[in-house]
């Protein structure tokens, strides 16, 4: 049960908040990391990388979970983008590692700068890029810019509650499970029962922390191989877990 306070007639009320809003949008701006990069999506520069990068999950199954794809050709992939990844919300993001090549991709979604609230949703990343610092980074580039840069107080992770590995990633990452939204949605012609979870501000500082001795060069053997985990990083700091993604990273 959250803190509360008590007004003048004996009832609970929410604690005051003190931050000011609206709170800004975020920008289309580069988030540069150590080993990767999360750029704007542009569609004639990312596309046919993107679509060269899924076309490694070679029996479909990354896209189980998402509302859309698999996409037969590299022209119906970049019609979908175009049509799809270009509009302020979702703000679709491509993910590009050292060598500048695409990745995978993500977006912020469901912005609500009123009420300090975002969510991380459209995640898909392609084998290349699974399991990898990349992968770990991309996501705490991403959670850096909502707390640190934009100053959300909350930041939400939602997934289909069938989606057991997406489930155990998201508890991972630090979010904590929230509920069910029974028969929320519906997709691919099916129904989806939504899982939620969210990160509040006040959580972000360790879970930060933790992100960030697990992504130190230090961390990583001459092989690339983790020395310590992030789950044994952030022992005594809470329950964030390693953040290795599944291949069904899917988020609405």
């Amino acid at each position: 049960m959250s803190e509360h306070d008590t007004n003048d007639l004996g009832q609970p009320i929410g604690l005051p908040v003190s931050d000011h809003f609206p709170r800004p949008t975020p920008p289309y701006t580069p988030m540069e990391g150590r080993y990767c990069s999360v750029v704007p999506l542009d569609v004639n520069r990312h596309s046919p990388g993107l679509y060269r990068a899924f076309a490694h999950d070679t029996d479909g199954s990354n896209w189980t979970y998402l509302p859309y794809g698999p996409f037969g050709s590299e022209q119906e992939f970049e019609d979908w983008t175009r049509a799809t990844c270009m509009d302020a919300d979702p703000m679709f993001h491509t993910v590009l590692d050292e060598d500048e090549t695409p990745v995978g991709m993500a977006s912020f979604l469901r912005i609500a700068p009123a009420a300090g609230v975002i969510e991380i949703g459209h995640i898909h990343f392609s084998p290349l890029l699974q399991r990898s610092p990349q992968s770990t980074e991309t996501i705490y580039l991403m959670m850096r810019r909502v707390f640190d840069e934009l100053g959300y107080r909350r930041y939400e992770w939602k997934c289909d509650a069938l989606n057991a590995a997406s489930c155990r990633a998201a508890e991972r990452l630090g979010f904590t499970f929230e509920g069910i939204f029974r028969q929320a949605t519906h997709y691919k012609g099916r129904n989806r029962d939504t899982a939620w979870y969210s990160i509040l501000d006040s959580e972000w500082p360790r879970i930060k922390t933790a992100f960030e001795e697990w992504l130190s060069p230090d961390n990583f053997d001459q092989t690339g191989q983790q020395r310590q985990s992030l789950k044994a990083s952030s022992q005594n700091k809470g329950s964030l877990g390693h953040p290795e993604f599944h291949r069904h990273a899917d988020r609405d």
